[in-house]
């Protein structure tokens, strides 16, 4: 699962065991390299993607259940640092490292880049950029002063006094999920996925600043 900080974690385990009796156990990584997971095999029930056209990918090669796949969350960028005051990209500039989810493999790595190039920074900034494996990496980074600042998802730094990049500097980040077909507990991962987009699971995802209605 993508862009979940621990905080959002317990309160989706907890709601929807709640609500359906059965426990989530969540495995984090970026999203391209969750997917090459599944296309290797892993044992997942469900799939959660930052990036749809991964799940759309995955049900080309018959690893998820095409009548599955749900869109359940829109992500937005966030900036956030330790130690300098930063409200808008430009004041990353005179900053030393600054960490981002890699652009390769994780959808916000890549909206991060987007938005510096929309800004027109990218190029000055380039140079200075470390890559983590996924965004959680990338806050890590900046959380641990190996980083001046970070560019990660919303999601995470919305609680932390981050500040949201303008939505415009890049394309939503459209969220979606599936079951896997090799899953030996399909009816529960589709009831996991029908919670996320009632209005228990929506409350739980507005609050953590993902936007609910991706279409």
């Amino acid at each position: 699962m993508p862009a979940v900080s621990r905080q959002l974690e317990r309160p989706l385990a907890e709601t929807f065991q709640k609500a359906s009796g059965h426990r989530l156990r969540f495995s984090f990584g970026a999203s391209g390299m969750l997917a090459r997971q599944i296309e290797h095999g892993a044992p997942y029930d469900a799939y959660l993607s930052a990036n749809e056209q991964f799940v759309h990918n995955l049900v080309g090669q018959d690893k998820l259940l095409a009548d599955s796949v749900r869109l359940y969350a829109v992500g937005w960028l966030g900036i956030w640092s330790k130690r300098h005051k930063i409200g808008k990209l430009e004041d990353l500039r005179p900053l030393g490292r600054i960490a981002i989810a890699n652009p390769a493999h994780a959808p916000y790595g890549a909206a991060a880049r987007q938005a510096l190039e929309r800004a027109g920074i990218w190029k000055e900034l380039a140079p200075k950029l470390v890559f983590g494996e996924n965004v959680r990496q990338a806050l890590q980074y900046a959380e641990s002063g190996n980083a001046d600042a970070v560019i990660t998802a919303w999601s995470l730094v919305l609680k932390k006094g981050g500040v949201q990049v303008p939505a415009a500097l890049h394309d939503p980040i459209r969220q979606a999920g599936a079951v896997l077909k090799s899953s030996r507990r399909q009816a529960a991962a589709r009831r996991f996925l029908e919670f996320l987009a009632s209005p228990a699971g929506r409350e739980i995802l507005t609050g953590f600043g993902f936007g609910v209605d991706p279409r």
